[in-house]
């Protein structure tokens, strides 16, 4: 059987390049029919949101914002090309050192629970995301954390957003769901069940109520009637009911699609798109942001020593594991920064290639000479052995590429042991950071997020990265508006990781979304986080 062909929507240029096989369907979803204001059945693998992630202003994790976005709205939009348009925000100012964003607010705008939205309620989502009881982290960072002085509610229609050095990403922070808006109302009564979420909680201005929810099953979003004010002045969504099956398994997710039970799924792993059945179309968008990669601990164990650390990365064959176990869908990396991130600095791509030979010499020289009889490289009686806690569950994908890093890395001499944890066991040895490496992948348009990530006080800084030149570098880099000073900084950054190695990136995913045949005019963010503003079922 062919690979089906899949169309690869480029998230920063708004282009088609393949264009897909779309065939008849199998069976119609919830509400099917010629009806486009029925029901549209989103499948999403959403299996950590029941721990305390319905929350984007607290959550680290992409599907909260994902899902949260039917019922948060944000001051800007952040279009297809990287600029922005106007949103619940009609214009804003930007003082010339960037210190300053003054945002003109729409008077037109309620909560759905009857609240207004005002100057007032921007104040107080904002001043909850940096107040240290919140606990918030992306969000905080996003918002400026220490940067941030204060909103001031000019009138009622004007807020000022103040930062006490130059910010030069709030506007593209301000896009996104994770410094979107709950009502003023829920804030004051019921901030503490926002984590948790749920219907008269998870209360915003967006397209949708959140109507029911059931953890680990399913989320439902009702349409907003009153809905007008969405971005590029979509009104009200054409579907009245956006059901959201909360389904982890990828064999799952495809088995939906393919029999017409949902409309879409997210989260796609590239081994299944190829055997999805009749009526279905497949949408990729490359993520912009940091690939997923492997965060080697220097703080804890033999990554100590660079030299180790080198040889880890060159002793693991990222090219051949990774066309194989992803079918070719996901490109192999080279940088901290995805490809399609702005400042990526494609002069490192082939400037670490597989070589075992060199990954030998580099544990030569840093005194691991010994071998046991399992082949284990030995150091004055102890074993190079590092162990890999991974946050649960693994998909089956990325398991096979564990399994061939373990097998990669054996062959120079280096054990790999893999934990896979429940979150607060995680939680338990990612804290104190007793662990020698873990991994993951961050979705970001502008590369400011390097510095929650390798920046000594980065909340993500999970290699514990202490280096005052490479903080003065970040920290010019989130102080600079121009645009060619900040990639040359973030290319100096991407640089001093490829020497330094406390990040081992090995492939750019792509949001990958199989679409059924009744779905029309959906779309897509920068991130490949499905928009229903426009869409319709048939």
């Amino acid at each position: 059987m062919p690979a089906r062909p899949v169309r690869r929507l480029l998230p920063l240029a708004a282009l088609t390049a393949a264009a897909a096989l779309v065939l008849s369907a199998c069976g119609p979803a919830a509400g099917g029919g010629d009806d486009a204001s029925g029901e549209l059945v989103w499948s999403i693998e959403g299996a950590n949101l029941s721990a305390g992630h319905m929350d984007p202003q607290v959550s680290q994790l992409d599907v909260s914002g994902m899902v949260q976005r039917a019922v948060l709205d944000s001051l800007v939009f952040q279009e297809s090309d990287g600029s922005f348009s106007p949103w619940l925000a009609t214009k804003w100012e930007v003082s010339p050192d960037s210190t300053e964003y003054t945002f003109t607010l729409r008077d037109d705008v309620t909560f759905t629970d009857g609240e207004k939205f005002d100057a007032a309620a921007v104040k107080a989502n904002f001043d909850r995301i940096v107040d240290p009881d919140t606990k918030s982290a992306q969000a905080a960072s996003m918002l400026g954390a220490d940067f941030y002085e204060g909103t001031e509610v000019v009138d009622d229609d004007t807020v000022k957003v103040t930062f006490s050095q130059p910010y030069a990403p709030f506007l593209q922070a301000a896009s996104t769901p994770q410094l979107g808006f709950y009502s003023p109302k829920v804030l004051k009564e019921s901030a503490d069940k926002l984590k948790a979420g749920g219907p008269d909680v998870t209360v915003g201005t967006g397209p949708f109520v959140l109507s029911e929810y059931t953890p680990d099953q399913e989320i439902v979003y009702t349409r907003n009637d009153d809905y007008a004010w969405g971005p590029n002045g979509s009104g009200a969504p054409k579907v009245e009911t956006l059901r959201v099956e909360i389904q982890p398994e990828a064999s799952v997710r495809a088995g939906v699609i393919t029999s017409g039970e949902a409309d879409l799924a997210s989260n796609m792993p590239p081994n299944l798109v190829k055997d999805l059945g009749d009526g279905v179309t497949v949408d990729s968008v490359e993520y912009p942001g940091l690939p997923y990669s492997l965060y080697l601990n220097e703080k804890y164990g033999v990554f100590a020593d660079q030299k180790v650390r080198q040889a880890f990365s060159r002793g693991i064959d990222v090219d051949g594991a990774v066309e194989e176990i992803f079918f070719g869908q996901f490109p192999r990396a080279w940088s901290i920064l995805g490809s399609t991130t702005p400042g990526y600095d494609s002069s490192l791509e082939g400037s670490w290639p597989y070589d075992p030979d060199e990954a030998n010499r580099l544990l030569d020289e840093a005194g691991w000479t010994q071998r046991d009889g399992d082949g284990i490289r030995m150091k004055d009686g102890k074993r190079l052995s590092v162990r890999w806690i991974a946050w649960t569950p693994v998909p089956d994908d990325r398991a096979a590429l564990g399994n061939a890093i373990q097998s990669d890395l054996k062959e120079v001499g280096i054990e790999v042991v893999r934990e896979v944890l429940e979150p607060g066991a995680y939680n338990e040895q990612y804290g104190p950071k007793t662990f020698d490496l873990t991994d993951w992948g961050f979705s970001g348009v502008d590369p400011d997020f390097l510095r929650n990530h390798l920046h000594t006080d980065g909340f993500q800084n999970a290699s514990q990265v202490s280096d005052p030149e490479l903080d003065a570098l970040l920290e010019e880099g989130v102080a600079t508006s121009d645009q060619s000073k900040r990639d040359e900084i973030y290319t100096e950054v991407q640089q001093w990781n490829a020497e330094h190695v406390a990040i081992v990136p090995l492939y750019n995913p792509s949001a990958i979304t199989a679409v059924g045949d009744r779905v029309d005019g959906l779309a897509y963010d920068l991130y490949g986080r499905p928009l229903f503003y426009d869409v319709s079922v048939g």
